[in-house]
């Protein structure tokens, strides 16, 4: 496999160039103060070093050993506890952290950058920082301040890790129908006792404590989701002055065997009457957790961005250096017995596929995160309303998207190494399995699409998909004639996307099961069109300088490639929309 290098003037290229995001920043008082360009390059260039030099030798030797579980004790691969503290150390834990308790404070969108380049290096790594970094978060909007000054530092810092527990054996996805219970004391603790499963981090030795968020009911709430509160609970007590105290009523029941991200422990965790201290307001634990699901669910869309562009990498390597059979036109390498690979056109097709789709998800990923700094920091109400409901709207095909589109790109990957791809030493395999939990984990795709169209479309009436449809359309409107190959085909597919939304949306008024019939292919649809969006916006900043540049000649010709070859995916995606729902309920339940 190829030594991973981040890809940081692509990077560049969609911050400073495609979004101008300073520009954004200096509208942003509260940015303003911490992030501008030079800093953002001076993060990213740092953040690259740290990844490729620290935690990307680690990917397959944590893939092949695993973590390790003995009475309680979960192990890391070797040399993960060293990285991990490597990585500590430079502040990258608390890079989207509050700077009044340690943080760096730097932007979502310098924040996905980094997430990128550490999950490209080792997905099972980064998820270990991902999930201290979404407890923070919900911390540091719901917890009481106490909480916030005991805890939030030391996360920051990378000293203390956290996970998120929400999963239980019988309740998934409808986290309504949860048993684990917290019954309150005394002295305004509660004592938390129930078992939580799938719980990424949930043991480990890279940190000195473990902070578990954790979903449970009072013993009188209400039932279903309304009766749902979270809790602060620690691996370890913490002393009134900061220093560890004893370890609390809680352990590691085991670890699942996976298909992939060996080296990240995935925790069946037993609560025993665990001391935890209440974020938020009672029954109101699932608006605190839901506040970094936005983070976390566009997260998980750049793990699967992350994987694509490694195995892209290690692919373009390959198939550059690999030499069977001649090119279709004759020969090419004429000094050699064959030709390299990449002179063949379903390579190519496989390899522009996978370099349109990074470079899409890229752009998608990056102009998401704007929309959540915008949203966090505009003081004017409208435009951090619109941004808002922008977030709402896109979140779920960030997250199904990104990842959908990355397992097609990991399996090029593959597909391009032959059966080399199958064998394990040349890593490609690896990518295609770690890969698959992205469209699982953080909801799975298909309930993704579910909430796109059922609560972000039909739940806003259109209303929500309207800024977005507006947006492209004054894009449209307002971009030179000589966009016209790019503006052209983006409108249309617009249009179509109009007129996928209001069919669905009147369909849906006199049959429910309509929503959930064309939910996955509208998401797929309406992702081809946002990347559709992001191409033409990176060709208008590449136009006119390609031919003094290779990096924006190579930017427009798979720009033009996108249009030609893979936003006419929409058409049959329309197709089966249209279909209706009619065909998915003709048979009885005994006849499947």
């Amino acid at each position: 496999m190829a030594d991973y290098k981040a890809p940081l003037r692509d990077m560049r290229f969609v911050l400073n160039e495609v979004f101008e995001v300073s520009r954004l920043w200096a509208e942003l008082p509260a940015l303003a103060e911490v992030v501008d360009e030079e800093t953002a390059n001076a993060i990213l260039e740092e953040a690259g070093k740290v990844t490729a030099g620290s935690i990307a030798p680690l990917n397959r030797s944590g893939d092949e050993e695993g973590c390790s579980w003995d009475n309680g004790v979960v192990k890391t691969p070797a040399g993960f506890p060293e990285a991990y503290r490597t990585y500590a150390e430079g502040g990258w834990v608390g890079v989207g952290g509050s700077p009044e308790f340690g943080g760096m404070g730097m932007p979502k969108v310098i924040g996905a950058q980094v997430e990128e380049m550490v999950n490209s290096a080792s997905l099972s790594f980064g998820l270990y920082p991902m999930l201290t970094s979404g407890a923070c978060l919900s911390i540091l909007n719901h917890a009481s301040e106490e909480l916030k000054a005991q805890y939030l530092p030391n996360m920051y810092e990378g000293r203390w890790a956290g996970s998120m527990c929400l999963t239980e054996p019988h309740a998934g996805t409808d986290l309504g129908i949860i048993r684990t219970k917290a019954e309150p004391q005394a002295d305004g603790s509660y004592r938390v006792s129930g078992t939580k499963i799938f719980i990424t981090g949930g043991e480990h030795d890279l940190t000195e404590n473990i902070i578990h968020l954790v979903l449970a009911k009072l013993p009188d709430a209400p039932a279903g989701p309304k009766g749902i509160s979270l809790f602060l609970v620690p691996k370890i007590m913490v002393n009134a002055d900061g220093s560890l105290g004893e370890k609390n009523a809680l352990g590691c029941g085991s670890i699942e065997h996976k298909m992939g991200i060996k080296a990240s422990a995935t925790c069946v965790m037993n609560f025993d009457g665990a001391t935890g201290y209440l974020i938020g307001e009672v029954n109101k634990g699932l608006a605190a957790m839901f506040t970094m699901m936005n983070y976390e669910r566009l997260g998980v869309g750049i793990q699967g961005l992350s994987l694509g562009e490694r195995s892209y990498q290690s692919a373009i390597e390959y198939a550059r250096e690999r030499i069977q059979s001649r090119a279709p036109t004759g020969p090419v390498a004429k000094d050699k017995a064959a030709d390299p690979i990449i002179v063949h056109p379903d390579v190519r097709r496989m390899l522009l596929t996978m370099k349109a789709l990074n470079e899409g998800g890229r752009a998608f990923s990056s102009y998401v995160a704007m929309q959540l700094d915008t949203a966090k920091y505009s003081e004017d109400r409208e435009t951090a309303k619109r941004a808002d409901e922008l977030v709402a709207l896109l979140t779920p095909v960030a997250k199904a998207f990104l990842t959908d589109m990355a397992l097609e790109t990991t399996v090029h990957g593959q597909q391009i190494f032959g059966g080399h791809g199958f064998i394990r030493e040349w890593g490609q395999e690896q990518l295609v399995r770690d890969c698959r939990i992205t469209q699982i984990y953080e909801g799975t795709n298909g309930i993704q699409s579910l909430d796109l169209m059922g609560r972000k479309i039909v739940g806003s009436g259109g209303s929500y998909y309207k800024h977005f449809a507006d947006e492209i359309k004054a894009f449209v409107a307002s971009a030179d004639a000589s966009l016209a190959e790019f503006t052209k085909p983006l409108a249309a597919a617009v249009q179509n996307l109009d007129e996928l939304t209001a069919w669905v949306l009147d369909r849906a008024k006199s049959n429910p099961n309509e929503i959930g019939a064309a939910s996955v292919e509208y998401l797929q649809a309406f992702g081809y069109t946002a990347y559709a969006y992001m191409w033409a916006l990176m060709a208008r900043a590449a136009l006119g300088k390609e031919a003094q540049d290779e990096f924006y000649a190579s930017k427009l010709g798979t720009a033009r490639f996108y249009f030609a070859r893979l936003l006419p995916r929409i058409h049959s995606l329309s197709a089966s929309v249209k279909a209706g729902s009619e065909s998915l309920y003709l048979l009885d339940a005994a006849q499947f």
